[in-house]
């Protein structure tokens, strides 16, 4: 654990260890063993506790002269007094009853995805794991009283989303127990511990799940809304407003974000058709058709997409001293989808590594659908998730030993903007290192940001303007996404409202930041040290951003 330097330090961190015991799924996936024998409880007393953890450590953060404080523990303050608030408004709004179906996020996946991250391999671990399973049913049944408490508010999911869920719990359900998910991905130290785990499973887990799947299927499914977006859904538009909020770290108007998506897209539809006229085609989407066609940008097998992704996480590697003057301790490891979840899951997305330094960085490509997942395309989603993205960002803040431990394993509570604007920054930072090695990569790259700035096109016309989901499906093919992943991202952004504005935000911020910082600097702008000071302080709001970095980076010595 970091060292207590400040008063705000101490609060943070008595803040980070209430949470880590409310939210003991959280723990077990940054390498915190403590609680690895807990689930959650998503009732009134799990919620209730948790309020009163958010709210009073707001008051006792906002009671602190900000001016009197250094640049870290501002930063520090800023971030609890928005999670106080974050929280509060979270738990007035009842959002919770919505989050409850969710084929990404939903209480229906969180025990196959811990066991990517709690080892059972002790008899201790494994008598912890175990448990964890027994308090399985109870569990569900918290969640399965939300699926009430939502029918009767009127706050519940759509339709399209249930069936999502109930699609993914019938599959998981009609798996023969020898080839169970958890039992499968256990990490247990012999066959007979994971027929241990299996019998467990058979017990605890599949009639929870069962039930859980039986409420869906009854009056709840005849409850959803089919107007998929929030804006059908009791005080859907301000709901939407707060999740805006909450995802940017800004209070952002839909219709200006809507606003700013389409002139984007025109942007990056002028750069595609440069590529595309070079190329000898007559426009965009004709060269897109011959990529989509090429024999030899299609992966054959889905080892061979994953071998592509770490060949170029190892050609960044190598050139990214020229643009950072820091680079991060832990590995990037690439795996594959699991199966039980490719279907709902996006092309790419990527885990943090563990505090401790027991495991690096958590890669995941999607390879299901392979004639979709095109090598042009995977040049930039990999510098995306992977480097200079997502790894080096949050691996160097989960290293950073100087902040203290809610910031460096909690900031992401205050928001994405910042962690998914650095992401969609770096697609394009590839470029100018050098990493794309043609011009169909650099299409690829292009087709990315313009899925982005769709996404705010398609978020705001869901959630504010009544759209059909058919309407977005339509307008991300038009950017460039498969069928697939446009029905997929579709229905991701119906689950969760607001997330997908949060990467262009983001990058709009940090463009003009860099454009700020280089027009006053001229010559002696210094990439590196610029590089360095955006994500050497971990992530913070996109408001603390402005006001502090450009008194981070200076000029280079003249």
């Amino acid at each position: 654990m970091t060292e207590i330097r400040s008063a705000i330090d101490e609060i943070a961190t008595r803040f980070w260890e209430g949470y880590l015991e409310l939210s003991p799924l959280t723990a077990t996936m940054n390498g915190d063993e403590r609680y690895n024998d807990r689930l959650p409880d998503p009732g009134p007393a799990g919620r209730a506790a948790l309020r009163r953890l958010a709210d009073g450590t707001r008051a006792v953060a906002e009671a602190l002269d900000a001016s009197t404080l250094s640049v870290e523990d501002r930063i520090t303050r800023d971030m609890l007094v928005l999670l106080g608030e974050r929280v509060v408004e979270l738990d007035e709004s009842r959002f919770d009853l919505l989050q409850v179906v969710d084929p990404m996020n939903g209480p229906q996946i969180d025990l196959p995805q811990l066991c990517a991250f709690q080892p059972a391999d002790t008899p201790e671990r494994l008598d912890r794991f175990l448990a964890r399973l027994r308090a399985y049913p109870e569990y569900m049944a918290a969640n399965r009283e939300l699926l009430r408490e939502g029918m009767a508010s009127g706050l519940t999911a759509a339709r399209v989303v249930a069936d999502r869920v109930i699609a993914q719990l019938e599959a998981m359900l009609a798996t023969p127990i020898d080839q169970a998910v958890i039992p499968t991905l256990a990490r247990v130290a012999s066959e007979a511990d994971r027929e241990r785990v299996r019998e467990a499973v058979r017990e605890w887990v599949y009639p929870a799940d069962a039930a859980f799947l039986a409420d869906l299927r009854g009056a709840y499914l005849a409850a959803t809304r089919t107007q998929p977006g929030l804006g059908s859904a009791p005080g859907g538009h301000d709901l939407y407003r707060m999740r805006i909020r909450h995802n940017t770290t800004l209070d952002l108007d839909p219709a200006d974000l809507h606003r700013f998506g389409m002139h984007d897209l025109e942007a990056i539809e002028a750069e595609w058709e440069v590529i595309a006229a070079r190329a000898g085609f007559a426009d965009h989407r004709e060269y897109r058709r011959s990529l989509e066609a090429d024999p030899a940008n299609i992966p054959s097998s889905p080892d061979q997409l994953i071998r592509f992704a770490e060949s170029r996480i190892s050609a960044a590697l190598a050139v990214a001293p020229r643009f950072f003057g820091r680079l991060p301790v832990a590995g990037c490891e690439v795996r594959p989808v699991e199966a039980y979840k490719e279907k709902d899951a996006p092309f790419a997305y990527y885990f943090a590594p563990a505090i401790d330094g027991s495991r690096g960085g958590l890669y995941y490509v999607n390879t299901y659908d392979l004639p979709s997942r095109t090598f042009h395309k995977l040049a930039s989603v990999t510098a995306h998730e992977a480097v200079p993205g997502h790894h080096f960002q949050i691996a160097l803040e989960v290293e950073n030993t100087a902040l203290n431990i809610f910031r460096r394993l909690g900031p992401r509570l205050i928001g994405v903007a910042y962690v998914e604007g650095w992401g969609l920054y770096s697609e394009r930072l590839a470029d100018e290192m050098g990493l794309y090695r043609t011009d169909a990569e650099r299409f690829g790259m292009l087709d990315h940001q313009a899925w982005r700035a769709a996404r705010l096109v398609v978020d705001t016309g869901l959630h504010a303007m009544g759209w059909a989901r058919d309407q977005s499906v339509e307008v991300l093919r038009r950017a460039g996404l498969s069928a697939t992943d446009a029905s997929i991202e579709t229905d991701r952004y119906l689950c969760m409202p607001g997330q997908a504005l949060a990467y262009k935000v983001g990058q709009r911020e940090i463009e003009r930041l860099r454009a700020q910082i280089s027009t006053r600097d001229g010559d002696r702008f210094d990439l590196p040290g610029f590089h360095d000071a955006l994500i050497g302080h971990g992530s913070i709001p996109l408001a603390t951003l402005a006001r502090e970095l450009p008194g981070w980076v200076a000029p280079k010595p003249g």
